[in-house]
This record gives structure tokens, sequence and C-alpha cells, in this order.
């Protein structure tokens, strides 16, 4: 029997104990597009230096939750929040915060890489432009850093001036990642990063995103089970209840896939529901 719809998120006292420090604190988080409730009461702490898994079926709230971490949601008027993100001890929700700053920190690589149709180069150097690194030299040097930290340095070093266009689309979406990196974010969110890429390319990034682990906080989407018991030290299992999604189960990933508090988990990853 399905546990009732009222339950609240299952999480074991003893991980919460042992979790790292959270980075990023939400409470009560609710999300409105117009007056339909989208996301509904999501309370969680993601962990500094830890690679979170959001996981759950289509249209339960993943990326709505996803994009209020770095406020992209306000790019739609449509759209209102309500609840609490604490990021360091500010409040998100507030409307104060300096969004070039977050977005800064806070860096997001979408489905689909979205390399600018400029050149490698320039997809690099201009946020760095953006946000103020005026040294052409510095800038050179965190293009290099960043290429190297996603495995691109050696493939396009010869051909910075060529455009992004003509990269495949692992290397596109690397490029993206290196994009976030070289301005030295503290977060990465990422909404099913290998989702639109082959296998091997897909096996690359996955590689590359659990090399990310301890040096940034990263949040990822995903659809892929096994690539969540792959590389995610936390998993959240959202679910759609009452027609607004839900965090249902939080807790580390080997403990939520090895055995699950909730019957509509154990559902989910067995491949009953889905």
């Amino acid at each position: 029997m399905i546990v009732a719809e009222t339950l609240a998120p299952r999480l074991s006292e003893d991980i919460i104990e042992s979790r790292a420090p959270a980075h990023i604190k939400v409470n009560e988080l609710a999300i409105y597009y117009g007056k339909k409730l989208a996301v509904n009461g999501i309370s969680l702490s993601l962990h500094r230096g830890k690679i979170t898994a959001l996981i759950g079926p289509s249209g339960c709230g993943k990326t709505s939750f996803l994009t209020t971490l770095n406020q992209l949601s306000k790019l739609n008027n449509q759209v209102t929040v309500t609840g609490e993100i604490h990021f360091d001890g500010e409040n998100l929700t507030q409307n104060n915060v300096d969004l070039l700053s977050l977005r800064r920190r806070v860096g997001m690589i979408f489905q689909k890489p979205n390399p600018f149709p400029l050149s490698i180069f320039k997809n690099l150097d201009i946020p760095l432009k953006e946000h103020g690194f005026k040294n052409r030299a510095e800038r050179i040097e965190k293009i290099e850093n960043a290429l190297k930290a996603v495995g691109l340095w050696d493939e396009v070093k010869d051909r910075l001036n060529t455009s992004a266009l003509s990269l495949s689309g692992g290397q596109q979406q690397r490029l993206c990642i290196a994009r976030a990196l070289v301005l030295e974010p503290e977060v990465l969110l990422m909404d099913e990063p290998c989702s639109a890429l082959d296998p091997i390319s897909s096996g690359i990034v996955e590689e590359l995103i659990s090399s990310l682990r301890d040096k940034y906080t990263v949040v990822i989407v995903t659809h892929n089970l096994a690539q969540a018991k792959r590389i995610s030290d936390y998993t959240a299992f959202f679910w759609t209840q009452n027609g607004a999604g839900k965090l249902i189960e939080f807790n580390n990933t080997r403990q939520l896939f090895s055995g699950p508090k909730d019957e509509r988990t154990a559902a989910y990853i067995s491949g009953i529901k889905g």
C-alpha cells in the first residue's frame, strides 16, 4: 500500500548528523506559475563539495527547483517563489540579491549544449569581461585553466579562434562547463547535462562531473538512475502530489537506493512507477 501523501520526506537521523556542512539550505520553498502551484514545500540542504542528484519523473518540479537556486526563475515574470533559499547565510528569495554576483558564484549547465556562435576563445572570454576581468593576460590564464579542467585544452589549444559550433556535442558540453568554471563558481547546477549526448560523450562528461566533487557543490537533474547512483553523494526524489512537485525522500545515495524509506521511492527506482 502506498503511504499517505501527507507523509513528510523521510530522512534518517544518523545520516543527518554525518552530512557535510550545508552550502545551500532550502526551507519550505514553493513555486507558482501564475496562480498554479507547481512545486510545493521543498526543504533540504545541499552539502558543500558534494554532488546531489535530483531524480523523479518528468513534470515533478526538478528543473523548476533547480532554476530557483541561481534565480534564473526571475527571468519569467509569471513565476512567484515563496519560502527561503539560504546561500552562505543570504536569503536568495529576497529582492535585493545581486543577481550578477550570484550567477558568477552559482553556474548553470543546461540539457542541450548552448555555446555562443562565436570562437572557442570568446565563449570563455566574454563572461570574464562581463564580470569585470580587464587584464587580458589574466583572462588568458583563466581560460587555459578552465579548458584544462574539463579536458579540452589539448583538443582545442591550436584552434581557439575557430567556431565553438565546430566542436562535437560532447566537446560543446564540456566547453559550456568550462564557461561556468572560468568564473570560479562555488556551485554548479546541471540540468540533464548528458541527455543530449551519445554514450561515449556522455561517459566523458559524467567522468568530468565526478571529478568536480570536493571542489564544487554540484546539483544535477538526471533521469538516468544508474548515473545518479554512480556519481552522486546524495539523492533527492521528487514526485507529483496533488498536481504539484513535492520532495518525497532525501538521503545519501547509497542508502536511498539500497533501502528507500518511502514506497513511492522504492516503486520508482525499481521501475514500477515512472
